[in-house]
């Protein structure tokens, strides 16, 4: 098989992965400030946890305050706003063929997307929150999605490039 350069299948990979993600993250942002509304009842009601089993043990939990609802809500949608616009530098970076730059900047957007919705959604949302035993508001399925997927796209960006000989890592 014949070797190729740099610019071969792998940097193309990790190009198309990150800009997917990008793409992702871009339209959820924009769906989130285009129709506000239909999010913003999702976030109320995980965090008033008033479709839960309300479990004593676990409701003084719940932040029943529309204001405070209101204000984590605009804070994810800023998160997804930055991780998106922070995946657009690295898709473009990758396309630039300057890989070093792409994998730690494309890294940053890939963590925030994980950490919003692993951390964020799954273990907040999910179980501080009780998320899980809401039959009409459980987003668990959809944040899993995610975060496996942003995660299978870190671990391609990170893939050394054994068709140019390098690793391309900027500490290599």
């Amino acid at each position: 098989m014949p070797t190729t350069n740099a610019r071969g299948a792998l940097p193309l990979a990790a190009t198309l992965l990150t800009a997917s993600v990008a793409l992702y993250m871009a339209l959820v942002a924009l769906g989130n400030i285009t129709d506000f509304g239909t999010n913003q009842e999702f976030v109320r009601h995980v965090l008033a946890m008033d479709t839960t089993f309300r479990d004593d043990d676990l409701m003084w939990r719940a932040i029943t305050d529309e204001g405070v609802q209101d204000a984590a809500y605009v804070a994810i949608i800023v998160w997804e706003t930055a991780a998106a616009l922070v995946l657009v530098y690295g898709t473009w970076l990758w396309a630039r063929h300057d890989h070093a730059r792409a994998r730690s900047v494309s890294t940053y957007g890939l963590l925030m997307v994980m950490l919003l919705f692993g951390a964020g959604f799954m273990a907040i949302g999910g179980e501080w929150f009780a998320m899980w035993q809401s039959e009409d508001w459980n987003g668990l399925d959809a944040a899993l999605r995610v975060f496996v997927l942003s995660g299978v796209v870190l671990l391609v960006d990170h893939l050394p490039d054994r068709q140019s000989g390098r690793s391309e890592h900027p500490s290599d």
